[in-house]
């Protein structure tokens, strides 16, 4: 058994995917869009190039992420409780993630030195998701 997290980006999976492309060097394992799904019962107008299902790769975690339901105007995209931790390897890998996801963003914890971790910081990005930037110390 495996468990995967799934965001809903409510109508910017795209623009996600190609974010976490550049900036954390994601791998698009697939994406499919609501034109080529093979469900007809799935098609909207003007959904056609909206994502129906991606799943992309960050170092060895699998993500999966979806534009379905963000027609519905009571749709609203929230992702709390959690987050994702990233364990760089390197500082200047740490440095160039926390600066990505800190691109319209909003910086929770300055990306610094602690007594845990040569460098550790909180971003939550611009779609809302909060990412812990850690370069782990000698200690872990």
């Amino acid at each position: 058994m495996s468990v995967v997290t799934t965001l809903n980006f409510g109508g910017r999976t795209e623009e996600a995917v190609e974010h976490y492309q550049a900036v954390l060097d994601a791998d698009v394992l697939m994406l499919m869009r609501f034109r080529e799904c093979p469900d007809t019962s799935f098609a909207k107008s003007g959904f056609e190039e909206k994502v129906f299902h991606a799943t992309i790769r960050i170092g060895s975690t699998e993500l999966m992420a979806s534009d379905v339901g963000c027609d519905d105007p009571s749709f609203e995209t929230s992702f709390t409780g959690f987050a994702f931790a990233v364990r760089a390897k390197s500082i200047e890998d740490a440095e160039r993630y926390f600066t990505g996801l800190s691109e319209k963003g909003q910086v929770i914890v300055p990306l610094s030195e602690t007594f845990f971790a040569t460098r550790y910081g909180i971003v939550t990005d611009r779609f809302g998701v909060s990412w812990k930037i850690t370069v782990p110390g000698e200690s872990e």
